[in-house]
């Protein structure tokens, strides 16, 4: 039986957010009779998955008290989702960013109109520590993707439209950065089908929650230097190690190169864009030649795609790419 609070966080969203399309991938079955869907969370506004647990949690704090300013650290997406929750709420934003993080996404919550502030390298964690610091200091809300308890909801009805759609789904392939995304998917998908497995993707070079996972505690890397960024987790959280645990049935590393040629598949194949995370999925599905023949879902977490690594993708992959210039998307 679905929990209600699942239940509860669609009919929220309903107001505010389409459902995604499911799509069949004809160019990704092979075999054949293998049966392949895309799940597009890159449709959503700000391009992500991510606007669905931002637009959930401040709306639930906002039910419980007034909320004058939302803060939140981010290496993008998840600052963009905040910022257009905020927005879409009535309340002010700050978002912490990483410096040098990724222009498109920077540009996505400027436009917003947010306030920014950058810390730290390519490394989340001192824009984390600078949002938490600010949040003590002005009584702000911080709103933390990791941890805060109701924000895994809003990407758990993800599951409940893929599994109304297609009830004989048999996996559901999951980028894994921060958690919030499979443990909501998981939580959701678990409590409807008795059948579907959720198989976790993390990079090669971000692997902190892929160790933990196997080694049932947590387990920090020393860095986290990945084209994709929404993948780019160190410090994983005890509690989230135990929640995917009990619920996450395999976890998949893809490198840099398969993501970058999954960009390129999903984009000429199925005319769909995505950034290295939104590929994340595809990249492990192409690579687990072992798998068994089923219908797969992957998700499509993010489109929000930089000329420079358009440009990467089409040098890893010039037997995907049509000759001719390459243009920013």
């Amino acid at each position: 039986m679905l929990d209600p609070t699942f239940e509860n966080a669609r009919g929220f969203l309903s107001k505010y957010l389409p459902q995604t399309r499911l799509l069949s991938a004809s160019s990704l079955s092979d075999p054949p009779d293998q049966n392949v869907y895309l799940k597009l969370e890159s449709e959503l506004p700000t391009g992500s998955f991510k606007v669905r647990g931002a637009l959930y949690a401040l709306g639930r704090q906002l039910q419980r008290a007034k909320v004058g300013e939302v803060v939140a650290s981010s290496t993008g997406n998840h600052g963009a989702a905040v910022a257009y929750a905020a927005r879409l709420l009535g309340v002010k934003a700050r978002i912490f960013l990483p410096e040098n993080s990724n222009p498109v996404k920077r540009g996505n919550i400027a436009r917003l109109g947010a306030e920014i502030a950058e810390k730290g390298s390519t490394d989340l964690a001192e824009a984390f520590h600078a949002a938490a610091r600010y949040a003590r200091t002005h009584g702000a809300f911080f709103l933390n993707d990791a941890t805060d308890p109701d924000l895994p909801a809003g990407p758990g009805t993800i599951a409940c439209e893929i599994l109304e759609r297609l009830p004989e789904a048999d996996a559901i392939y999951v980028p894994m950065g921060d958690t919030a995304l499979i443990r909501g998917v998981a939580a959701a998908a678990k409590q409807i089908s008795s059948r579907v497995k959720i198989i976790g993707v993390q990079s090669e070079r971000a692997p902190s929650y892929f160790l933990s996972w196997k080694e049932g505690r947590a387990i920090e890397t020393e860095t986290c230097d990945t084209i994709a960024d929404g993948l780019a987790t160190r410090t994983p959280v005890e509690a989230n190690v135990d929640a995917i645990r009990e619920l996450v049935d395999e976890v998949l590393l893809v490198s840099e190169d398969e993501m970058l040629r999954a960009i390129g598949r999903l984009l000429i194949d199925e005319h769909v864009v995505s950034e290295p995370a939104g590929a994340a999925a595809t990249a492990a599905f192409l690579k687990w030649r072992d798998r068994p023949r089923e219908n797969a879902v992957l998700l499509v977490t993010g489109a929000n795609l930089s000329a420079e690594v358009l440009r990467q993708a089409a040098s890893v992959a010039p037997d995907i790419f049509p000759p001719g210039p390459i243009k920013a998307i």
